[in-house]
């Protein structure tokens, strides 16, 4: 009998020892299974990349536009691999205040609402605020970034440091980055929305100059305008180079003692398909290159989405472009309820099922199987060596 087959019969000698002296067939099989290997240490450093609405089929497709072949994305590459359930408490299909909520603090919460638990009501009643992975990185005196294309109070980035029962209260949530619960606030902020953001905050008093004024720290118009001596800027821009702006918060976070949380967002919703899948492939090279500048012995990065959203590859040949009929689908006006090009179709809205979730260094062998979107914010605080304070 060879090696193999020795071990196949003695895994199943004790599965079969173990169902007859009661435990269950799940516990047979679970001893079995060889044990997951740990990483040793904590991690110093966690990066969270966060494609919006970057769902499997979107990941794949984005690789097979971007270089003609499954599987060629970076982070296809990681070792780690899950599936992330990511529906609200009360429905199936997710927004990114939820989505990204339940990621950022463990708790799922109402579609709409920011970091606050279930018991709130969007736009009518506050939920119990839910300590986020950032705020906990503040209280352990860490340093903190958030990057993001999108306006820096939308959803998925104000659910990592504000606190809202509705997601389109932006002039309350961007101040909010000015008065920390926990240490002395995001580091270093950097997104869009400047135009929308002051229109709203002005309807409550509130002014850029006045918010920078009371709490001694500019708030730049553009990520060029930042000085290079200010280590903590914030940065709200009409438009935002990801690249540019990731790159130049890791500098100033790494040149921390303490280590540092870094949340990077780009937007991956395929409403316009080609677009979409070039973000995602943009992104996918942004995480190759912030990977060559960080030591995995104590960093984990991870790789996933809020949500998922309606685009399927259902045709194509190998040589020929994937989004063929995407020019005259944009002549026609690109304004379809779906989009029907030759070998991809797009139901441009959120969908229910699960998104992919990579992770490469410490603590990213937690990343595994299927499990619902708060187990992300459970492998970032574990990675840490942290506990959730009694009551978040």
């Amino acid at each position: 009998m060879t090696p193999v087959s020795l071990r196949l019969v003695s895994a199943l000698a004790l599965a079969i020892g173990l169902y007859a002296s009661g435990a269950s067939a799940q516990t047979a099989q679970t001893a079995a299974r060889p044990p997951v290997e740990q990483s040793q240490g904590r991690a110093k450093n966690v990066i969270l990349f966060l494609a919006d609405a970057g769902g499997v089929a979107s990941v794949h497709a984005a690789s097979v536009m971007a270089y003609g072949e499954p599987l060629r994305l970076h982070v296809q590459q990681w070792p780690n691999l899950g599936l992330s359930e990511t529906s609200p408490v009360d429905a199936f299909v997710s927004d990114s205040a939820n989505g990204m909520s339940a990621i950022v603090t463990g708790v799922k919460t109402h579609n709409g609402v920011i970091s606050q638990g279930p018991d709130g009501e969007r736009g009518r009643r506050d939920g119990t605020p839910t300590q986020t992975v950032l705020e906990y990185a503040e209280q352990h005196g860490l340093l903190t970034g958030v990057v993001t294309n999108q306006p820096i109070t939308d959803a998925t980035p104000a659910a990592t440091y504000a606190h809202s029962n509705d997601r389109g209260k932006w002039g309350e949530i961007f101040p909010q980055a000015f008065s920390p619960r926990f240490g002395d606030g995001v580091d270093v902020l950097i997104g869009s929305g400047r135009t929308e953001i002051a229109e709203q905050m002005a309807a409550n008093g509130v002014s850029y100059d006045s918010l920078a004024r009371a709490h001694d720290r500019p708030i730049y118009a553009t990520l060029e305008a930042a000085s290079a001596g200010n280590r903590r800027p914030v940065v709200v821009a009409e438009e935002i180079d990801v690249r540019a702006a990731t790159l130049r918060a890791l500098d100033l976070l790494q040149a921390g003692d303490k280590g540092y949380l870094l949340v990077v967002e780009w937007d991956a919703h395929t409403d316009d398909p080609r677009q979409g899948l070039q973000n995602i492939a943009d992104l996918d090279r942004l995480i190759a290159e912030v990977q060559s500048r960080v030591d995995l012995d104590d960093t984990l990065m991870i790789f996933t989405a809020d949500h998922s959203f309606g685009l399927q590859v259902d045709g194509g040949r190998r040589g020929q472009p994937l989004l063929e009929g995407y020019e005259a689908w944009k002549a026609r006006d690109g304004d379809d309820r779906v989009v029907r090009l030759e070998n991809v179709m797009v139901n441009r809205t959120h969908t229910a099922e699960e998104v992919p979730a990579l992770a490469i260094g410490v603590g990213a062998e937690r990343v595994r199987g299927y499990f619902p979107n708060t187990h992300l914010f459970d492998v970032m605080m574990k990675a840490f060596g942290w506990t959730p304070s009694s009551g978040d």
